[in-house]
């Protein structure tokens, strides 16, 4: 019997390209091509499988969108929704050994050239994000590509959102709450980091309780420093209480991770960023348990600052 829609949603950077950001390392030189596409189209068929009908893609990620444009075609299910975003070119060809990954640039001929690619998703193609806004591209005060976005928002019917990364998230986030194309309000999806260490977004909460917007999280488990790991000695009180937790539950540390940003924000959708069926699988043991409000406020303690997050996280490689 097929599971219901649940809250969670799948990113699928990871499956897009052999190389991502993140604390543990796997060899991805010895795959091919062709068989990295298909252990990305499993990972599909089974987060369809599992329930997740939300699916979140960018250009940036590699053949993730074109992979993903293949496989909605071939699914014909009106209820998929995908997300994809525009911004990121991806660079490295699938190179192990790339010295640059990817470029971004957040001009109006950008989010035209992406556009002519990403509308092929439709009608699967529910919002429409700006990848990685800030402050530094200007990209919240470029009327061109604002109107531009609110003109595809009104022709195609999506919903316009962008993601957010960094210790300046939340500026960035309060300030797009705020932006209005012709009277109305542009932006209705908001992708953040959030996470037991990053807990920044948490003061947002009452943008979202009430409103017709939608809160989608990324990165919930911290590009995997939720893991125990010997490099982060701080973290280890944090690591005693997420075991202590994930034998409580009988679950993985990322199911306790995840069901902690289902359970303490009004979200939309949590992001899976597995890249194999069994960690996918793991993954979705979060909508089998319910953390208890005693647990939730012991991990709700284990915020960090955003600017030591952030520090930690430009440290990591590509692997």
């Amino acid at each position: 019997m097929e599971r219901p829609t649940i809250p969670l949603g799948l990113g699928t950077a990871a499956i897009g390209r052999p190389q991502y950001i993140n604390i543990r390392q796997k060899d991805a030189s010895a795959v091919s091509l062709d068989t990295f596409r298909q252990q990305g189209w499993e990972v599909l068929e089974e987060a369809y499988r599992q329930g997740i009908r939300y699916f979140d893609t960018a250009p940036g990620y590699g053949l993730a969108e074109p992979l993903l444009l293949d496989w909605v075609k071939e699914k014909a299910d009106d209820r998929i929704e995908v997300a994809t975003k525009w911004g990121y070119t991806y660079l490295a060809d699938f190179d192990p050994n790339a010295t640059q990954h990817e470029l971004k640039e957040h001009s109006l001929s950008k989010l035209n050239e992406q556009w002519l690619q990403s509308k092929h998703l439709l009608p699967y193609l529910t919002t429409y994000q700006i990848h990685s806004a800030t402050f530094e591209t200007g990209v919240l005060e470029n009327e061109e590509i604002l109107n531009r976005l609110a003109a595809l928002k009104a022709e195609y019917g999506l919903k316009i959102g962008l993601t957010t990364t960094g210790a300046h998230q939340l500026a960035v986030l309060k300030k797009a709450l705020a932006v209005e194309i012709n009277g109305d309000l542009l932006f209705e999806v908001f992708q953040v980091t959030y996470n037991v260490f990053d807990q920044s977004l948490a003061v947002v909460v009452p943008y979202f309780e009430h409103n017709n917007r939608r809160l989608v999280i990324k990165e919930a488990l911290a590009n995997g420093r939720v893991f125990p790991n010997k490099k982060y000695r701080d973290y280890e009180p944090a690591y005693q209480k997420l075991q202590e937790l994930a034998k409580k539950y009988d679950v993985g540390i990322d199911a306790i991770a995840l069901n902690f940003c289902i359970n303490s924000l009004p979200v939309y959708k949590v992001l899976s960023g597995a890249a194999i069926p069994s960690h996918l699988s793991d993954n979705l043991k979060a909508d089998q348990i319910e953390l208890s409000e005693k647990d939730l406020q012991s991990l709700k303690v284990l915020a960090i600052s955003p600017e030591k997050y952030w520090k930690e996280r430009k440290q990591l490689g590509w692997n």
